[in-house]
């Protein structure tokens, strides 16, 4: 009886340190971590991918520098856009994965952001990669994989990693690279992209054009980024209908360019 109520008493005072609500997102959806325990799984998850170098080959950040400077560069003109929640509490690492033949990119939680290069080469534009990256960041930011792992799992999941559980770690990961973000998620991410790219020179519905491609790519073949990213009702209507909305004013896409940096990657 003592044992359950310690017991008892240690999971009250982990959800009192955790908090119920994301206060800096008007308290949208039940999370059990905290802030910084984001940070710190993010933090785990990105050792546990870049010691993995035959599953995620990650490019050299030195061998490739100009690569990585320029997706440093739309990363930053997301972030300065004065709307990002966690801009300055989360690392907003990137690391390019060297594979061409998957479409895919995901963010951590704390926001360690992976893309490869296989939906790189398929874009056509830059505004279309800042909207990815920017709906990326919008899940890291809205905080939707620890609301997720809090739905599924609940306080079992976090008290095995606050223990030092390497086998729970390692599932964790595989399964955060993994996660189905459910609709309502997406369609928050999706907003957020817009949002973030609205004060920029971009088309904030840059990633309309990455979907729309992407969703004529689908009947060919699976494409893991859907598996991962289901599909809201009416989503590129979506995005356009949000820039109206929201009055954007940006409209560069950058193409020049981007197929300038596209070139230096690795064939």
């Amino acid at each position: 009886m003592k044992n359950l109520i310690k017991f008892s008493a240690f999971l009250f005072l982990i959800l009192l340190s955790c908090g119920t609500v994301n206060p800096k997102n008007k308290g949208k959806g039940l999370n059990l971590f905290s802030v910084q325990q984001d940070k710190e799984l993010g933090f785990q998850v990105s050792r546990e991918i870049e010691t993995n170098t035959k599953q995620y080959p990650i490019l050299d950040s030195i061998k490739h520098k100009e690569v990585y400077q320029y997706l440093y560069k739309i990363r930053n003109n997301i972030l300065n856009c004065g709307k990002v929640d966690y801009k300055s509490e989360f690392p907003w690492r990137i690391r390019i994965i060297h594979d061409d033949k998957t479409l895919n990119a995901f963010c951590t939680p704390g926001g360690y952001i992976y893309v490869y290069t296989g939906i790189m080469k398929f874009m056509d534009s830059e505004d279309e990669l800042a909207g990815v990256l920017a709906h990326e960041i919008g899940h890291a930011d809205m905080r939707h994989s620890t609301r997720q792992m809090t739905k599924i799992f609940g306080i079992q999941v976090l008290l095995e990693i606050l223990a030092g559980n390497r086998k729970m770690l390692k599932d964790i990961t595989a399964g955060i690279i993994s996660l189905k973000f459910s609709r309502l998620h997406e369609t928050e991410a999706d907003e957020r992209s817009v949002l973030y790219l609205c004060p920029t020179t971009y088309n904030a519905d840059g990633a309309a054009g990455f979907f729309e491609k992407i969703q004529k790519q689908s009947k060919e073949r699976p494409v893991e980024f859907l598996s991962t990213h289901p599909n809201p009702d009416n989503r590129i209507e979506h995005f356009r209908n949000r820039k109206i909305t929201m009055a954007c004013r940006g409209n560069q896409k950058y193409q020049d360019q981007y197929k300038k940096m596209i070139s230096k990657l690795p064939q």
